[in-house]
């Protein structure tokens, strides 16, 4: 009985295990953008802004500003559960125009990541941060 309800029983969006998934996403798909592409963009801005790509057409000191606010900040916020909604959006926004403009004519094998990275991030904006978040904490009010 509770293996078939395990497998096949209602998603239980309510229980523990949502809840430790939807962090489980966050604090890892969080941790990976920040590190590994909000991090190094936060430290390098002064060297790289000039040189960064401009793919809508704002300039390149713009552009590498947005990529990291959304890479470094949002992702931060996205860990801690803070706004994760507003907060997946600019790393949605982020992701498709890396897949679809920066990486647009090059191979799948380019694309690849930015993808895998947006729909976790669209995932977090449907569901919020669950109930192990920031979010949730304000919600239910700091006591």
């Amino acid at each position: 009985m509770i293996l078939r309800r395990l497998l096949f029983g209602p998603a239980p969006s309510a229980g523990i295990g949502y809840s430790l998934g939807l962090l489980l996403l966050r604090a890892s798909v969080g941790a990976m953008m920040l590190l590994g592409h909000g991090w190094g963009k936060l430290t390098s801005f002064v060297e790289r802004s000039s040189s960064f790509p401009d793919p809508l057409g704002i300039g390149s000191s713009l552009s590498m500003a947005l990529a990291t606010g959304a890479e470094a900040f949002c992702a931060l916020a996205v860990i801690l559960g803070f706004a994760t909604r507003w907060a997946a959006v600019p790393l949605m926004v982020t992701m498709a125009v890396a897949a679809l403009i920066i990486h647009g004519d090059d191979p799948w094998a380019k694309k690849e990541l930015a993808v895998l990275y947006f729909f976790p991030f669209a995932t977090l904006f449907l569901t919020g941060g669950g109930r192990y978040s920031l979010d949730a904490f304000f919600r239910r009010g700091a006591h």
